[in-house]
């Protein structure tokens, strides 16, 4: 688990008393990750809701506005020194990790290394109490494994450096919520991961984090696997043998107000349109369909279970056009202010004691 470095922040003030602080990590540097975020801390928006901290390299985001033409010129603060109680405006938190040459559209182990060591810093600093929530540019699956970080994604990387054993990936599109039972493996292993105690696990952590997001009492839809439900049967036996189950032990023993197994063609829709407010996927491409159908580059990742909330853009680092000042920045504004507006229901959560 991550340890926060000492005197690494003064006490800032009570969230209530300011805006949420949100660290936002400049991801791969090689990537649009520099790019979306300079373009979405200008957002008057996204400056209405939150201070943005970016957790990144000063001198290649001063590079990247500079050749793109962006805004930059905020406030520097190193690594080894506090941030200051009062924050105006956007503020960099300078690691200075980039020594040496990086090329955009490039995988690199530099660049690699130097994402990881933005979100371990990150991390230092919730702990810290520094900031409030963290929303992450993208990173580059092999630029991390070339720099000597052996995780496939931010996911599994935050919940090494949180020691979090129960954590799940969620999609928030519009007005739909989804959770993923699995995430980035073969379709044959998600089917076989698709059993009761792993239903039961994911469906609890959906209720709990619901209820960190303000909704009192979560609907929780659960997708079923094959079509239509299974047809009693007659398509497959995993609703009867697995999902069933998981479900009536989370109503009856959990007293969790969950449903299903629904088949995958309606349920989303149907949680679109307000009558569930979260659905729980049985498997990556069955979540991610409906999520890019509605909210292409607008919809949210958010990574449940972890002890502050980390929200993410739903793309990944685009090296085919990066550098070119072309990428679309609306889902880092997404990110940023969904991070936002989850750290203050989940004071608010805690305040009516929910």
């Amino acid at each position: 688990m991550a340890e926060a470095p000492r005197n690494i922040a003064s006490s800032p003030k009570p969230i209530s008393a300011r805006l949420p602080r949100i660290g936002i990590t400049m991801g791969d540097p090689a990537g649009i990750g520099p790019e979306v975020v300079l373009k979405a801390v200008a957002e008057p928006e996204v400056l209405r809701l939150c201070t943005p901290i970016i957790i990144g390299d000063a001198q290649w985001l001063a590079h990247t506005a500079r050749t793109l033409n962006l805004q930059c010129g905020y406030e520097i603060v190193r690594r080894e020194e506090p941030l200051p109680d009062e924050l105006i405006g956007p503020v960099i938190y300078h690691l200075d990790n980039i020594h040496g040459h990086i090329e955009w559209g490039r995988e690199s182990d530099l660049a690699g290394r130097a994402a990881a060591q933005y979100i371990e810093a990150a991390v230092e600093l919730c702990f810290a109490g520094a900031i409030d929530a963290i929303a992450t540019a993208p990173i580059n699956k092999r630029a991390l494994f070339l720099g000597g970080y052996r995780f496939p994604g931010h996911t599994e990387f935050l919940a090494h450096l949180t020691g979090t054993k129960e954590y799940a990936m969620a999609f928030v599109a519009a007005n739909l919520r989804v959770v993923l039972l699995s995430t980035h493996v073969p379709l044959a292993e998600a089917i076989r991961l698709v059993e009761r105690d792993r239903i039961v696990r994911t469906i609890h952590l959906t209720h709990r984090e619901m209820r960190r997001w303000g909704i009192e009492r979560p609907r929780i839809a659960m997708a079923a696997l094959n079509p239509h439900g299974a047809e009693g049967g007659l398509f497959g036996v995993e609703e009867a043998s697995e999902i069933m189950p998981a479900v009536e032990h989370c109503r009856q023993v959990e007293g969790i107000d969950v449903y299903g197994p629904i088949s995958a063609d309606t349920v989303f829709l149907r949680a679109a349109r307000g009558e569930f407010d979260v659905v729980v996927a049985c498997y990556h491409d069955q979540a991610m369909i409906p999520v890019k159908c509605l909210s292409f580059g607008e919809a949210v990742n958010v990574t449940l279970g972890l002890p502050f909330i980390r929200t993410s853009v739903d793309h990944g680092t685009a090296f085919d056009i990066a550098g070119r000042g072309i990428a679309e920045h609306s889902s880092m504004v997404a990110a940023i202010t969904l991070a936002a507006q989850l750290v203050r229901a989940e004071g608010l959560s805690r305040a009516v004691g929910v």
